[in-house]
């Protein structure tokens, strides 16, 4: 009974029915709802505590900043799915709120634009490179079609694009980033989209603070070339994984185009089938399938891609091999 009383009485006050309201449409940090409802950082902040300790909002960091966003799972979650519609939208409070909201999202989007604008050039130019988006998204759709994805972790999400193709048919989305300005840009491109199902937040590629064996699906999709230890990165993904969930890998077949390493910071150029499929097998992954995409004849300096799609085996079929070994196999 306590269980259910904790997330009641969190939403049965009229501040925190309107916190709950505008947080369903998106997720916003507690300077921006300060914005939103009119009142001070030291009273938002209160409610907020409240609403997550009852387990009816979920916060996490970046940096100095506080994201917030309802709950989508448990007891909390079900309270928000239960009230949050019967909230009146007409009231004066309401429509006010509203309108702030609408204000906040503007300015959020004016400053992805801007960051957008500031990187467009470098953008284009390795997008001429490489083998279409479109091409290389048909392969990943694929990949997990007749799948039944609840829960889908896009590592080093960018621009939330991963998301964006997956939102159909996954219940809920989660993006990863380093890069703040990336995640302000995915935060609006989702919700321009009204993918609310979807939700992007801070963290490191090696230490992704995500309980272990809760995902369906994660992506590395053109990560791994900036990283210094893509074996880390494809571990740490691997461990998100429930038992037969899969790993989907899109990075560059091996390549010489040095410029993408003293101008692009990329750390690698390129990858070999054979140094993944090692790093994979490392993580309890087998690879279920590989495809390569060869270079397009419309210009010379355009680069070939690798998808590798890998099933997480269950722990007990897992063959550990000797680091010296798999350090021998990746550079042979």
């Amino acid at each position: 009974m306590e269980d259910l009383l904790a997330p009641l009485k969190a939403v049965g006050e009229p501040t925190r029915l309107r916190i709950l309201a505008v947080l369903a449409r998106t997720e916003l940090t507690v300077n921006e709802l300060c914005a939103v409802l009119g009142q001070s950082q030291p009273r938002v902040s209160r409610h907020l505590k409240l609403m997550c300790d009852a387990g009816v909002l979920v916060r996490h960091s970046e940096g100095t900043s506080a994201f917030f966003r309802p709950r989508t799972s448990g007891i909390g979650a079900q309270v928000i799915d239960a009230i949050e519609p019967l909230i009146d939208r007409s009231a004066p409070s309401m429509v006010r709120d509203f309108e702030r909201l609408d204000a906040v999202r503007a300015e959020r989007a004016g400053s992805a634009a801007a960051y957008f604008e500031r990187i467009a050039s470098d953008w284009d130019e390795m997008r001429s490179l490489h083998v279409a988006d479109s091409v290389v998204e048909e392969a990943l759709l694929a990949a997990t079609e007749g799948m039944h994805v609840t829960d889908l972790i896009d590592i080093g999400t960018g621009t939330g694009r991963m998301l964006e193709i997956f939102a159909d048919r996954i219940v809920r989305g989660l993006g990863i980033d380093l890069s703040r300005e990336m995640l302000n840009l995915a935060r609006t491109h989702l919700d321009e989209l009204h993918l609310h199902h979807c939700s992007v937040r801070f963290g490191n590629v090696y230490d992704l603070d995500v309980e272990p064996g809760t995902a369906d699906v994660a992506i590395l999709h053109h990560v791994l070339h900036f990283l210094d230890d893509p074996c880390g990165a494809i571990a740490e993904a691997s461990r998100t994984l429930r038992p037969n969930g899969q790993l989907l890998i899109v990075d560059f077949a091996q390549h010489d185009v040095e410029i993408l390493r003293t101008e692009h910071a990329h750390r690698r150029l390129g990858f070999s089938e054979a140094e993944v499929s090692t790093w994979c097998d490392r993580a309890g992954l087998d690879i279920t399938g590989t495809s390569h995409f060869l270079p397009g004849a419309a210009t010379d300096s355009a680069l070939g891609m690798f998808l590798w799609v890998a099933r997480r085996v269950d722990t007990t079929e897992i063959n550990l091999v000797n680091a010296t070994d798999i350090e021998k196999q990746a550079t042979s």
